[in-house]
C-alpha cells in the first residue's frame, strides 16, 4: 500500500482536494457493483466517494461510498475502530425518515471498510453560512430548525431504544437540491440508556455541558441544536468562544432581525441544566412553529437560568481565532481601573484605533509596529508615536501575526492566502494561495516561510522576488491553526485533531505525538525539551528528538496559550483562568496567578517580568519569579492578542479595536 502521507491533487465537489495516493481511483469497481466516479470529501480516517451502482445499467443511480481506513497500530484500537464504523451502518439500517440518508450496503476487506448510502446533492449549513458575509434569512433558519426538530424527535422515539445523535452542528446538516434538511454523519450516534456514562464525544462549542462528563441524552441534542441556531443567526462560531457563554452573546444585540420569541427559544435550548431546556424535540418544534405566527410560548425558566455558573470540573474554552463582529467601545475606557503596584494609574503612551477586533500579536521591526486585525487590514504604525504609516487590505479577517524577512512582511489571512508585502511601502509583492482559511501565523526561517492551513497542510514556501514557490507541503489531513516552531533541521506543529508533529526540512515526518484534543498552542524549544499546550487541559514537555512525554501538567481548562520561558521556568495561560509558572525541567508548579477569566493570550518574558492578556480585557504584568502582580491595564474588550515588548515598551491589541503602547 502507498505511503498514506503521499498525496495528490484532485477535483472534488467542493474544489481541489489533497488526498492520499492510496485512495480509490475513478473507474475502480468495489464488490463488482460500485464504480468510483470521484471523491467528494475527506475525513481523518478516509474519504467519501461518489459512485455509480452497476446493478442499474440503464439508470445512472448514484451512491455515496464512505471509506474507513483503519490505520491504528494497537490491535485493541483497531477492533474498536471497526466496531464503531459497523455501529454506524447498523444504526442507519434501522432508520426510515426523509431527513436520514438511506443505507444500501456495508462490506470490508483488509484494513478498509465501506458504507454505501444514498448520495445527497446539496450543501451543508456551514458551507452555506460561509458562502455569504451577511446574516442568513431568519425565517429560513427557523424552518431548518423545525425540520431538524422533526428528525431529532424521530430518533429520540426510536424503538426498541432511543438514539442520541450527539454531534448536531451546521456541517452535519445538509440542504439537498430539493431544499430539504438531511442529517448526515451518524458515526458517533448512540442508543440512549438512562444514566449510563461513556466517553466524551461531540464537537466542542456545540456539545452540551453533560457530554463533557460522558453523559448524552436527548436533551444534549436539543442543546446542540440551540448552539447551531445561535451560530446560524449570529455568525459567531461557538467553537471559537468561551464555553457555555451564549448568554454573553445576546442574539438580538448581534442580529436585530431576530424576533424576541425566536431568540428566547434558542436561549431556552441552551440552558446549562438539561431539565431547564425543552422537555423534548417535539416541544421545541411546536414552540418554533408558534413563534413563526408571532405567538409566544410558555417560558418555565427564567433567562437567568442560562447564566448558571459553570462548574470548573467541566469548564472548556475555545481559542479566539475568528472575528466576533460585536459592537465594542469606540474610545478606550482607561484609566480608572488601571493601576500599578503603588496605586499609580497606567496610561497608554498611545492608542491607535482600527476598524475591528485585534487578535494578531504585534511585530516590531526597525521602529515600525506591524499588526493584523479582523477589519482585513495589516497595519504599519510608527512605534514611538502610534501614527499610521500604511495599511494593506486582504480579502479576509487577520487573526495571525506577521513575520519579517528579506525586506518583506508576511501575513496570512482567512482569505486563504499568504501575502508578501514590502516593509516600507505596504505594496504587495506576491501572494500564495491555499485551499483553506489561514489562522496559523507565518514563520520566516532557513530561507523559507512556514505556515499551516485549514486545508490540512503545513506549507514551506520559498520567496523568490515577485513570487512565492512551494518547496514542499506536509498533509496532516486536518486543519492546522498552531504556528509552526522551526529550527535549522525540523518543524513542529499541532493540528485540530490533537496530533503534534515533527517533520524534517524535506517535509518527511520524524515523529508524532497524540494529545486528546486540538492543539492550538504553538510550541517552544528549550534544550532537549519542546513545550506545548493542548485543549485536553494538559501542558506537555516532550523529548524534542523522539516526541515522548518527559512530563505533563494538568490544568483545569484547555491550554490555547503558547508558552514562553526564561532560564528556569516556562510560563503559559489556561482557560481555567490562571497564569502558570512551571519548573522547565521537572514540570513542578512554581506559582500560579488567578485572573478569573480564560487566558488564551500568550506570555512575553522581558527582564524580571512577564506580560500576558486575558479575556477580562486586562493586560497583566507579573513578576516572573514570584507571580506577584506588578501592574494591570484594562482595555475595553478581551485581550486575545499576545503582547510584545521592545525597548521598554509593551505593544498589544484588544477586541476593543485598539492597538496599545504601554511603558514596560
Amino acid at each position: 500500500m502507498a505511503d498514506p502521507n503521499s498525496t495528490r491533487q484532485i477535483e472534488g465537489n467542493r474544489g481541489p482536494l489533497s488526498v492520499p495516493d492510496s485512495s480509490l481511483q475513478p473507474g475502480q469497481v468495489l464488490q463488482s457493483r460500485y464504480r468510483i466516479l470521484g471523491i467528494v470529501g475527506m475525513g481523518g480516517m478516509g474519504a467519501v466517494y461518489q459512485a455509480r451502482d452497476l446493478h442499474f445499467p440503464t439508470v445512472p443511480k448514484l451512491v455515496a461510498v464512505k471509506e474507513m481506513i483503519n490505520m491504528a497500530q494497537d490491535q485493541h484500537l483497531r477492533e474498536s475502530t471497526m466496531r464503531n464504523f459497523e455501529r454506524e451502518s447498523e444504526i442507519l439500517a434501522t432508520l426510515s425518515h426523509p431527513a436520514i440518508p438511506q443505507i444500501y450496503d456495508f462490506f470490508s476487506f483488509g484494513d478498509r471498510a465501506y458504507l454505501v448510502m444514498e448520495f445527497i446533492q446539496g450543501k451543508d449549513l456551514e458551507a452555506i453560512l460561509n458562502s455569504t458575509d451577511s446574516f442568513l434569512p431568519v425565517e429560513q433558519v427557523r424552518q431548518w430548525a423545525i425540520e431538524i426538530c422533526d428528525v431529532l424527535s424521530y430518533l429520540h422515539h426510536h424503538q426498541p431504544e432511543p438514539i442520541v445523535f450527539r454531534d448536531m452542528k451546521p456541517s452535519n446538516v445538509m440542504i439537498d437540491h430539493h431544499r430539504r434538511v438531511r442529517l448526515i454523519d451518524f458515526g458517533i450516534a448512540k442508543t440512549f440508556q438512562m444514566g449510563q456514562p461513556g466517553t466524551m464525544i461531540g464537537t466542542d462549542g456545540y456539545a452540551a455541558p453533560e457530554q463533557y462528563k460522558g453523559l448524552a441524552s436527548p436533551a444534549a441534542d436539543i442543546y446542540a441544536l440551540g448552539a447551531t441556531m445561535h451560530h446560524l443567526l449570529t455568525r459567531r462560531d461557538p467553537r471559537l468562544e468561551p464555553p457555555f457563554s451564549f448568554h454573553k452573546r445576546p442574539i438580538r444585540e448581534i442580529n436585530p432581525n431576530v424576533p424576541e420569541t425566536l431568540a428566547a427559544i434558542v436561549m431556552r435550548a441552551l440552558n446549562y441544566n438539561p431539565e431547564d431546556r425543552f422537555a423534548s424535540a417535539e416541544a421545541m418544534k411546536q414552540a418554533l412553529i408558534a413563534s413563526a405566527g408571532g405567538s409566544s410560548f410558555p417560558m418555565t425558566v427564567s433567562p437567568a437560568a442560562a447564566q448558571t455558573p459553570v462548574p470548573e470540573s467541566v469548564l472548556y474554552s475555545e481559542p479566539y481565532s475568528t472575528p466576533r463582529n460585536n459592537d465594542l467601545p469606540q474610545t478606550p475606557p482607561y484609566p480608572p481601573r488601571d493601576v500599578g503596584r503603588s496605586g499609580e494609574q497606567i496610561t497608554p503612551l498611545w492608542a491607535f484605533q482600527v476598524e475591528d477586533a485585534v487578535r494578531s500579536s504585534p511585530l516590531i521591526h526597525e521602529g515600525i509596529v506591524y499588526v493584523g486585525a479582523y477589519d482585513n487590514n495589516l497595519w504599519a504604525l510608527d512605534s514611538q508615536e502610534g501614527s499610521l504609516l500604511w495599511k494593506f487590505a486582504t480579502d479576509g479577517g487577520i487573526g495571525a501575526s506577521p513575520a519579517v524577512s528579506g525586506g518583506m512582511v508576511f501575513i496570512t489571512s482567512s482569505d486563504k492566502a499568504l501575502h508578501a508585502i514590502d516593509l516600507r511601502t505596504g505594496v504587495r509583492q506576491w501572494l500564495f494561495r491555499t485551499e483553506g482559511k489561514l489562522y496559523s501565523s507565518p514563520v520566516a526561517a532557513n530561507g523559507l516561510v512556514f505556515f499551516g492551513s485549514d486545508d490540512g497542510k503545513l506549507y514551506a514556501v520559498r520567496p523568490r522576488g515577485t513570487s512565492g514557490r512551494e518547496v514542499w507541503s506536509y498533509n496532516a489531513m486536518t486543519p492546522i491553526r498552531s504556528t509552526p516552531c522551526v529550527t535549522e533541521t525540523h518543524v513542529y506543529f499541532g493540528t485540530d485533531t490533537g496530533e503534534f508533529y515533527c517533520v524534517d526540512m524535506s517535509g518527511e515526518m520524524r515523529w508524532r505525538f497524540e494529545t486528546r484534543r486540538r492543539v492550538m498552542s504553538s510550541a517552544i524549544i528549550r534544550g532537549d525539551l519542546i513545550f506545548v499546550g493542548s485543549d485536553d487541559w494538559y501542558f506537555y514537555a516532550l523529548d524534542v528528538n523522539q516526541g515522548y512525554p518527559v512530563w505533563r501538567f494538568r490544568t483545569r481548562g484547555p491550554v490555547v496559550s503558547s508558552p514562553a520561558a526564561d532560564a528556569r521556568n516556562v510560563y503559559f495561560g489556561s482557560a481555567d483562568g490562571f497564569v502558570y509558572a512551571l519548573e522547565a525541567l521537572t514540570g513542578r508548579e512554581v506559582w500560579k496567578y488567578e485572573v478569573g477569566e480564560p487566558v488564551t493570550s500568550s506570555p512575553f518574558v522581558y527582564g524580571d517580568a512577564i506580560y500576558i492578556g486575558a479575556v477580562d480585557g486586562a493586560l497583566y504584568c507579573l513578576h516572573a519569579q514570584s507571580g506577584e502582580l506588578l501592574w494591570r491595564f484594562q482595555s475595553g474588550g478581551p485581550i486575545i492578542s499576545s503582547p510584545r515588548v521592545e525597548d521598554d515598551i509593551v505593544y498589544v491589541g484588544s477586541d476593543d479595536k485598539h492597538i496599545y503602547a504601554l511603558q514596560a
